[in-house]
C-alpha cells in the first residue's frame, strides 16, 4: 500500500510539472517559454521585440517562420516573422494620417516612428515598451501577460492621441496556444478599434507548393494596385481547400464561416500533417499573405491575419465606405482571442 502511495504522488507530481512558464536569456536577450511536456510544444516569447511569439515548436519543429540563425539575429533585423502584433492599425493606411469620431489626426512623419506614403503596420510590431506583469503555470496550464501603456509615451500619442493599454497573453493548454487581447480605452473619446496580428505559420520540412489551404470565407474585399480597399466586394472564388502551388495571395476576406463556439478554422495541410488558426467571433476579417518567392529563395509560409476590421478601415469609414468600422467606447475594453494548434507532426 505504501508503494502503491508513492507511485501516485509520484504520478501527480509528474503532471503537475507537465506545464512550465519559465524566465530565460537567449544571447543575452530575455525571452519566455511555456512548455507542455506531455505534448512536446514549446512556445517562445520576446517582450523586448514587440511581445512576439518567435516559436511554436511542436516535436522540436517550429510551426511558426523564422529565418534567423538565433534571437541575436532577429534583434538585429526585427521584421515581421512569427506572431506579430499590429497596433494601433493593422496594415496599409491610405494617407500619412487617419480619421476618428469626425476629426483627421495627421501623423508627425518627422518622429520617424511612422514611414512611407502608405504608413504600414501601426507602431508597435517590434516595441520594446511591453513589460511582463505575469509568467506561471499549474497543472492545466503555463502562460504568460505582457502589458503595454500606450498612454504614458508622448512619441506615441501625438500619432494615435488616444489614451489607452494593451495586455496580450499566451496561454498553453491541452495542445493549444490561445492569443488573447485586452484593450482598455481610457480617453475621453470612443476610439477605432482597427488591431490585427499578422502571424507566419509554416509546415515543418514541407515544401509550400505540396501544401493546401483553407480560406471559410463567403467575400473577398476589393483593392486598388496601393492595396487599399475600394470600399468593393465580390463573392469568393476560391477553391476550398486549395493547393497553394504557383499561388500568391495578398487579399483580405469577410463573411467567415463559424463553428459553434463562433471560431473561424483556417489552416494548412499536407501529407497529414496540419497546422490550424481560430479566429474568435470579434475577429470578422482576415488578410491571407502568401507572396511569391525571388528567384532562387523560398518562401515557406503564409499568414493567416485575424483583423478587427478591413485595411484603412478608419479612412474608408470617413468616405462612407466601411460602416462596420468597430470602436471602443470611453473607459470600456474589448477582449478576443485566437488559437494555433497543430497535429500530425
Amino acid at each position: 500500500m505504501k508503494h502503491l502511495v508513492v507511485m501516485l504522488a509520484a504520478a501527480l507530481s509528474a503532471f503537475a510539472q507537465n506545464y512550465t512558464a519559465s524566465r530565460a536569456s537567449d544571447h543575452g536577450i530575455a525571452v519566455i517559454r511555456l512548455t507542455d511536456a506531455a505534448r512536446g510544444i514549446e512556445v517562445s516569447i520576446v517582450p523586448s521585440i514587440g511581445n512576439r511569439a518567435y516559436e511554436m515548436k511542436v516535436h522540436g519543429k517550429n510551426i511558426l517562420f523564422f529565418p534567423f540563425a538565433d534571437i541575436a539575429e532577429l534583434e538585429r533585423n526585427p521584421g515581421l516573422n512569427g506572431i506579430p502584433f499590429l497596433a494601433p492599425w493593422a496594415n496599409r493606411l491610405s494617407e500619412q494620417g487617419f480619421w476618428a469620431n469626425g476629426k483627421k489626426y495627421p501623423f508627425n512623419m518627422d518622429l520617424g516612428n511612422v514611414r512611407g506614403t502608405l504608413p504600414i503596420h501601426g507602431l508597435l510590431s517590434n516595441s520594446a515598451l511591453w513589460e511582463v506583469t505575469e509568467a506561471a503555470a499549474d497543472s492545466q496550464s503555463a502562460h504568460v501577460t505582457g502589458r503595454l501603456e500606450f498612454w504614458k509615451h508622448p512619441e506615441l500619442m501625438v500619432q494615435w492621441p488616444f489614451a489607452h493599454e494593451y495586455e496580450i497573453t499566451y496561454r498553453l493548454s491541452g495542445g493549444v496556444l490561445e492569443v488573447r487581447t485586452t484593450i482598455t480605452n481610457l480617453s475621453a473619446d470612443a476610439m477605432p478599434l482597427v488591431i490585427g496580428f499578422h502571424p507566419y505559420f509554416r509546415i515543418p520540412d514541407v515544401p509550400r507548393d505540396q501544401w493546401l489551404a483553407h480560406i471559410p470565407a463567403g467575400r473577398r474585399v476589393v483593392a486598388d494596385k496601393r492595396l487599399i480597399p475600394t470600399g468593393e466586394y465580390l463573392p469568393m472564388d476560391l477553391k476550398n481547400p486549395i493547393t497553394l502551388q504557383g499561388l500568391t495571395l495578398d487579399d483580405g476576406f469577410l463573411d467567415l464561416e463559424r463553428d459553434g463556439e463562433g471560431r473561424a478554422h483556417f489552416w494548412i495541410e499536407s501529407g497529414g500533417k496540419k497546422v490550424e488558426i481560430l479566429f474568435g467571433p470579434k475577429y470578422p476579417v482576415a488578410v491571407v499573405w502568401e507572396p511569391a518567392a525571388p528567384p532562387g529563395q523560398t518562401r515557406d509560409f503564409v499568414c493567416f491575419e485575424p483583423m478587427t476590421a478591413i485595411t484603412n478601415a478608419v479612412n474608408l469609414n470617413h468616405e462612407g465606405k466601411y460602416p462596420d468600422l468597430p470602436m471602443v467606447p470611453s473607459q470600456a475594453r474589448w477582449t478576443e482571442s485566437f488559437w494555433v494548434r497543430a497535429s500530425g507532426i
